[in-house]
């Protein structure tokens, strides 16, 4: 784990090598950091590289006083020129999709393909669930505790539960509410219908908190874009299903080069 010094200030950032294909952004959920991409990092190993960054405010990146779900793209787009790179692949979970949307309306050039993970347009619900992070926020450990079990397909493995939990104790609660708005009171129905490169679109089949069916009508609206889901997932799906969640996103962003 490490920061670097970007167009858009410090930004803390994983990267697993240097090949000279394109690279793959992953982009964490609110209640996370770029630690969550570690089963992503370890597997493109060798393979592709595989970045990750913090958003401004979270573990190892500067604040950002009042930052906007476009700024974090604005964050995400800095971290690809701090590593040398004109384009990426991009794939977000959660609050990481509605990132990766927002990146392909500030910058489509610089997006060569997005994976979208258990994420949505808009949600119906979220005001609501906004105005209870607010209220819960004070005190992040608690809130990790009570937020977990939703979070993930039970029963949990034991060390994935634990891993959300000391991630989410350990996010500044400011930061926290600011990602929140950032994700719940997102509306990009528009700028969905807008994208034009090649999109996956990925749902845990127990996500309890973005529904599969939110994802369903979020990939209904892209143009083109596949819907695939992950049996016995839940919003998670990237720690809780590792191997299923590598091996779709791998195929797909190969496919894209290949066809490129």
């Amino acid at each position: 784990m490490s920061n670097v010094q970007t167009r858009f200030g410090v930004i803390g950032i994983a990267a697993n090598g240097t090949d000279a294909g394109p690279p793959v952004l992953f982009l964490h959920g609110v209640g996370s950091d770029k630690s969550v991409w570690h089963p992503q990092l370890e597997h493109f190993r060798g393979r592709r590289t595989a970045i990750a960054i913090d958003y401004p405010g979270y573990s190892e990146s500067e604040p950002c006083e009042g930052a906007t779900r476009d700024d974090y793209a604005r964050a995400g787009l800095a971290a690809i020129d701090a590593m040398g790179r004109s384009q990426a692949h991009i794939c977000g979970l959660s609050l990481g999709g509605v990132v990766a949307v927002a990146m392909h309306a500030l910058a489509p050039e610089r997006c060569l393909s997005l994976v979208l993970a258990d994420t949505f347009a808009k949600h119906p619900d979220g005001q609501a669930i906004y105005d209870r992070s607010l209220a819960a926020s004070e005190n992040m450990r608690a809130l990790a505790e009570a937020r977990v079990d939703v979070l993930i397909a039970q029963p949990a493995d034991p060390a994935v539960r634990s891993e959300v939990v000391e991630t989410m104790a350990g996010i500044d609660p400011a930061a926290f509410r600011i990602g929140a708005k950032a994700v719940w009171l997102a509306d990009q129905a528009d700028r969905a219908a807008q994208i034009r490169v090649p999109t996956l679109v990925v749902c845990g089949t127990e996500d309890k908190v973005t529904p599969p069916g939110l994802s369903q009508e979020l990939a209904a609206l892209i143009p083109g874009a596949r819907y695939e889901a992950i049996e016995r997932a839940g919003h998670l799906t990237n720690l809780e299903r590792p191997d299923a969640f590598n091996t779709l996103v791998e195929a797909f962003i190969d496919d894209v080069d290949s066809a490129a």
